[in-house]
């Protein structure tokens, strides 16, 4: 009987599993930081194997960076951590789809990646802009010493990971250190992609160059789609930093799609309506506009007298007609011009006009769909001392997730922030009857003790966002009465490993660890806890439906109706094992204290032999 791993996917050895399947004669051998042996890449043997594709010397077309190779390193590492449920926190626990969850954003994605691989959709991230003033995701693989730590501030007098930290652009690694940050995430992320999933990646000029770059080397430069340009400002930024720059209007968005041609859906425009009507059929009336006549527009042409046969108008001092005299002669001469009230009228018939049914998926948003004053104020009327001074405009989250996803797509965001997307996801569901599901990551960053949002109450940025969610759903119900949605979430929260670190070292065992052995779950970790991890190790969606049951005095957990049944009591009875064998989930998990000893471990084996040979058994 297999026990589980209880850590993420070792991905730089899933890697070399691929290279070794196309090329065998580049795996061999090699010790790792503990020294045991395992596959490694005989990177001289692969270069030659691909000669005619391969750079020699030590010129090449590439992006790079101090600290680039450790954050891919970092990236691959495995994790022994988990995701522990918190169902006082969650909304609609039993029945939701959507989750909320609480740790640093690389150690969730390593956790999601047997879990969402290839399941999600749409990813929109709105990371830091590296302004010097929001940089609160320093990764310390990137020097992994304690200078390091000391040097950029990571932690404070007491130990504590510093979220108001700034990372200065006087400093050596100003640039170095978001583009590590941004590209381990991105690495992570891009595995969680569906088929044709799509990404939106918000950026301002401070890193847009790097920020492309690293996007086209993760996805692909043939992938990006586009970029979008956001009218985020009507304000001025009268600040000293704004001395000797150009004050810009506008913030960016990226767009990358694993398909190389991507179809998006478009905004469909409702039928023109014609509701006069004489002898010759339906038509608007449309009255001629005047447009100004200075300028390099300005045409003398353009000024002209417009009769009906019976009376005239011309267009005021200053201003000329935005038709020419040709187009105007010729509705005159079909009977479809007219003088009425001193305006000229054109009888618009459908045959005259362009009836297109959509609008283009414009690489412009105005700022009618939103600038980020509005949104602060959208926010602040929902939430008020929220804290937040940089957020998105609903609208124009859901205009991404309108174009991009069907109805049930998943939608992630793991930087999260005041959970913007998920409002977004929600309205766009309550408007079109969809069930997408989001999934919101976001570090705890705590808030600043002197901030009205924790005077309010928010000790963290996770707490703004979970209520900024409960309200929004609130307001969406009042706003559509009629509407029915998934307005719930489950919160998990990032933590260090269900078992106890001796499960992990066996070798290290002492006298003085014996007392250790009684168990190798933590004390504090509950049924709970442990099923969500085993979700995660054996690759489930997070979201689905259990139920739990008592079968002869132990508790038996069933998920998604046989996706797995799981029994962590102690010293489980043969009954139990045969009732959960009967039933021949796809997968059963017990502890390895369910049973007694080794014999009774064995005839657990036999009996799923028996009763399910299909179901795979494993032990934590």
């Amino acid at each position: 009987m297999d026990k589980m791993r209880m850590e993420s996917e070792d991905i730089q050895q899933e890697n070399v599993k691929k290279i070794a399947a196309l090329f065998p004669n580049c795996v061999t051998e090699a010790r790792d930081e503990g020294g045991h042996l395992k596959k490694a890449i005989n990177f001289e043997l692969l270069k030659q194997m691909l000669s005619d594709s391969v750079i020699d010397g030590d010129e090449a077309y590439e992006f790079t960076w101090v600290g680039k190779k450790a954050s891919i390193v970092e990236a691959n590492k495995p994790i022994r951590k988990t995701l522990r449920p918190c169902k006082e926190e969650s909304v609609n626990w039993d029945t939701t789809e959507n989750l909320y969850i609480e740790g640093d954003n690389l150690e969730v994605l390593k956790l999601l990646q047997e879990s969402y691989l290839g399941k999600v959709k749409m990813i929109y991230i709105d990371p830091p802009y590296n302004t010097g003033h929001d940089f609160v995701y320093p990764d310390s693989f990137i020097m992994n010493n304690e200078d390091y730590n000391e040097g950029t501030g990571y932690f404070d007098e007491d130990g504590n990971v510093n979220y108001q930290r700034e990372n200065s652009a006087s400093a050596g690694r100003y640039h170095s250190d978001w583009c590590s940050m941004i590209y381990s995430r991105l690495m992570l992320a891009r595995n969680l992609l569906s088929e044709d999933g799509v990404v939106f990646i918000s950026i301002d000029y401070n890193e847009n160059f790097n920020m492309r770059s690293i996007a086209n080397e993760i996805f692909g430069e043939s992938h990006f789609i586009g970029e979008i340009y956001w009218e985020s400002k009507t304000k001025s930024q009268n600040t000293k930093t704004s001395y000797n720059k150009l004050q810009p209007k506008e913030e960016m968005i990226l767009v990358y799609s694993n398909q190389e041609k991507r179809r998006f859906h478009l905004i469909q425009l409702g039928e023109k309506e014609y509701p006069e009507k004489d002898d010759r059929g339906v038509y608007r009336k449309y009255p001629i506009e005047v447009m100004n006549a200075n300028g390099v527009r300005g045409r003398k042409s353009m000024i002209f007298d417009i009769t009906d046969g019976v009376s005239t108008v011309s267009p005021p001092a200053g201003k000329q007609w935005k038709l020419g005299q040709d187009q105007v002669a010729e509705y005159r001469q079909a009977g479809d011009l007219y003088i009425e009230n001193g305006k000229a009228i054109i009888k618009m018939r459908p045959e005259y006009e362009r009836n297109e049914s959509t609008q283009p998926f414009w690489g412009f948003f105005s700022k009618e769909i939103g600038t980020a004053e509005s949104a602060k104020s959208e926010l602040k009327t929902l939430l008020p001392n929220n804290g937040f001074d940089t957020v998105k405009p609903v609208e124009m989250i859901r205009r991404l997730v309108y174009h991009a996803t069907e109805k049930n797509d998943i939608i992630l965001d793991f930087f999260s922030g005041s959970a913007t997307t998920a409002h977004a996801v929600m309205q766009l569901n309550a408007e079109d009857g969809g069930n997408r599901k989001f999934i919101m990551v976001q570090l705890p960053e705590e808030t600043d003790e002197k901030s009205e949002a924790y005077k309010a109450g928010y000790k963290n940025i996770c707490e703004i966002g979970k209520e900024r969610i409960r309200r929004a759903a609130k307001k969406i119900h009042e706003d559509n009465p009629d509407a029915r949605f998934d307005d719930g979430f489950r919160v998990l929260k990032l933590d260090d490993s269900n078992m106890n670190d001796v499960y992990y070292a066996a070798g290290d065992y002492t006298q003085d660890l014996v007392a250790m052995m009684e168990s190798n779950v933590k004390s504090d970790r509950t049924d709970l806890d442990l099923l969500f991890g085993c979700l995660i190790e054996w690759g489930l969606p997070l979201s689905l439906p259990y139920t739990s049951e008592t079968i002869d005095g132990c508790k038996v957990h069933t998920y998604n109706d046989g996706d797995l049944i799981a029994c962590f009591d102690e010293n489980v009875p043969e009954s139990v094992i045969k009732t959960i064998a009967k039933r021949q989930p796809l997968r059963a998990v017990f502890r390895d204290t369910s049973f007694a000893n080794s014999p009774a471990k064995i005839n657990v084996g036999e009996i799923f032999k028996l009763l399910a040979p299909d179901t795979r058994v494993k032990v934590i």
